[in-house]
């Protein structure tokens, strides 16, 4: 054995894909199969939510878990809400309309027709 080999650690370096966010706060998007948009205010790298959530979605439309998952105030036809959704089932909001949440004064302070500016006090 080589002095190099001997360095070696016994067990082999694992290396961890990880997910690469397509979206960012303040980004309005729609959701790829459901009726409704919404800004993002927060991501989470993989899911983070609770196992029983996910069991209620149907098993024929359940995500992964192991890529990005992102927090809207979200709107459809009939109400305003908070989504947690997939990167997988998002994609970007074409409309240039702003997205009528009581919440977004309270996170953002502007929107420029694509995306949303952020509150100071909520950046770091």
């Amino acid at each position: 054995m080589s002095p190099t080999e001997r360095s070696l650690p016994m067990d082999p370096v694992r290396w961890f894909s990880i997910p690469q966010a397509r979206f960012a706060i303040g980004e309005v998007v729609r959701h790829r199969l459901l009726d409704f948009r919404g800004v993002i205010f927060d991501v989470d790298p993989e899911f983070a939510n609770s196992d029983e959530w996910y069991e209620a979605i149907p098993e024929s439309i359940r995500p992964a878990k192991d890529q990005p998952f992102y927090h809207l105030l979200a709107e459809n036809a009939e109400s305003s809400y908070v989504a947690y959704v997939s990167q997988q089932n998002l994609v970007p909001d074409e409309s240039d309309e702003p997205i009528d949440h009581p919440a977004i004064g309270t996170m953002f302070d502007s929107f420029d027709g694509e995306r949303y500016r952020l509150r100071p006090e909520h950046r770091h």
